[in-house]
């Protein structure tokens, strides 16, 4: 820039003054009277609600939502191993929340990367599983088909299989998918129909696509 002289420079705005202001999240204090029901939370009518939640449930203490959520959760479960720390778990966990599954287990490892959960882990109810064993007695225990969902042979198309009602998704983890024991034990084992030039998608991508198949089939009545 060409200074006339006895003129001050022009100022540069600041990069803060430059960036778009960031939108709050969630809402305020409640405005008026405070309304009355037990499922409301004090401290959040008085300073306000930023949690991640559904208008519906703004206000509301936590345990209140998880009551009302496991009042009418879908009858399937989610799955996935967890031998190698995988980092999709937290992505299939905040889907599983979105689409109100049962459970979500962890074959494997306990501890997971929480980040991608977005703190919906709180909502959803998860199990732990140890082994392979453990999660199939379990399974087999409550009544539910194992479903697994990788490439393999014997694998059908998700898009024109019957999903049961009452069943597990089980998800690989990145890389090596399915372990032999899981595809052994599984009913049947699903494929996603693919037209581009990767061989897969990640697991987070196909525990939406898989869920939100069930939800089309057993909420929406659509058939295959």
């Amino acid at each position: 820039m060409t200074q006339t002289p006895g003129t001050p420079a022009e100022r540069q705005p600041t990069a803060e003054e430059t960036s778009e202001p960031k939108a709050e999240v969630g809402v305020g204090p409640w405005d008026g009277q405070w309304p009355e029901g037990d499922h409301w939370d004090p401290d959040l009518l008085a300073d306000g609600d930023r949690r991640n939640v559904v208008d519906k449930y703004r206000y509301w203490k936590h345990e209140a939502i998880v009551a009302d959520l496991d009042s009418k959760r879908h009858d399937f479960h989610i799955a996935i191993e967890n031998w190698q720390h995988d980092l999709n778990i937290g992505t299939v966990v905040r889907t599983a929340n979105a689409f109100l599954a049962k459970e979500v287990h962890i074959i494997g490892r306990r501890r997971w990367n929480r980040r991608g959960a977005m703190v919906t882990d709180r909502y959803q109810h998860v199990r732990h599983h140890p082994t392979v064993e453990d999660f199939v007695a379990w399974a087999q225990g409550e009544g539910l088909a194992i479903i697994g969902i990788d490439i393999f042979p014997d694998s059908v198309p998700l898009e024109t299989y019957e999903l049961p009602r009452k069943c597990v998704l089980v998800f690989g983890q990145e890389g090596p998918g399915l372990t032999p024991e899981v595809h052994e034990a599984a009913e049947a084992t699903l494929s996603i129909e693919q037209f581009g030039s990767t061989r897969s998608i990640n697991a987070g991508s196909a525990a939406a696509i898989a869920m939100h198949a069930w939800v089309r089939r057993h909420v929406f009545g659509q058939h295959v």
